[in-house]
């Protein structure tokens, strides 16, 4: 949605904590693998209306998407902070076709390709 700009404005973690750069930042206050809660505040409120969700037809799950390092500046993807423990969600996203890296990435839940087939989801 950030890509092809249906949902804006794009989130900025530099710009929420008024500094130049989230990464030095983080450095500089040793927030290591800490996802910040300038971060947890806007994801958290953000609402995604209805008719904007039924466009998706694909979701990238892939640990190395922009949005994580917005969210923690530090991470380098080899631990699990980000992992999906729950699929619940799905059914907000009614025409989705492809789940992008669940078979290997940040998709951790017990069964995810059994439970995308059976919705039709294809998983990459």
């Amino acid at each position: 949605m950030y890509s092809d700009e249906t949902l804006t404005p794009k989130f900025n973690l530099a710009e929420r904590l008024g500094v130049d750069d989230a990464f030095s930042y983080a450095v500089d206050n040793n927030l290591d693998d800490v996802v910040l809660e300038e971060a947890c505040t806007y994801f958290e409120a953000l609402q995604i209306s209805d008719e904007l969700l039924a466009t998706v037809d694909r979701l990238d799950a892939d640990g190395g998407n922009i949005v994580y390092n917005e969210c923690c500046p530090m991470w380098d993807g080899e631990d699990d902070l980000f992992d999906v423990h729950s699929l619940d969600d799905l059914a907000l996203l009614p025409n989705l076709k492809r789940l992008v890296s669940a078979k290997e990435g940040v998709v951790a839940v017990p069964d995810r390709l059994s439970i995308l087939e059976a919705r039709g989801i294809a998983a990459d």
